[in-house]
């Protein structure tokens, strides 16, 4: 009987880990099962550097109308308000938090 057991000792083992690997490679962080999650999560990605490149966009715009050669009176007026925190007194002045 234990002679028996000794033979198929190896190939109980081997068949064990095929199994291991077969369950992890189905149900694992990058299993085939979890493609949905993967794909939704790329998803959001691709919608977060949309909004990131946008908003990018916009900062280099306001940037360009800050340089010397192209002086943006309105907008040199709005960032100089808000750094020392003067208001024109027709101005509405509404308070946020900080």
């Amino acid at each position: 009987m234990l002679q028996t057991l000794r033979t198929y000792w190896t190939t109980a083992v081997l068949g064990l880990l095929i199994l291991y690997f077969g369950i992890h490679a189905l149900t694992g962080d990058r299993g085939i099962l979890s493609t949905g999650e993967l794909d939704q999560a790329l998803l959001e990605r691709q919608a977060e550097l949309a909004a990131l490149t946008q908003r990018r966009t916009e900062l280099e715009t306001r940037a360009r109308l800050l340089r010397d050669e192209s002086i943006s009176a309105d907008l040199l007026d709005e960032r100089a308000r808000a750094l020392l925190g003067f208001a024109d007194p027709r101005d509405y002045v509404i308070r946020v938090g900080p």
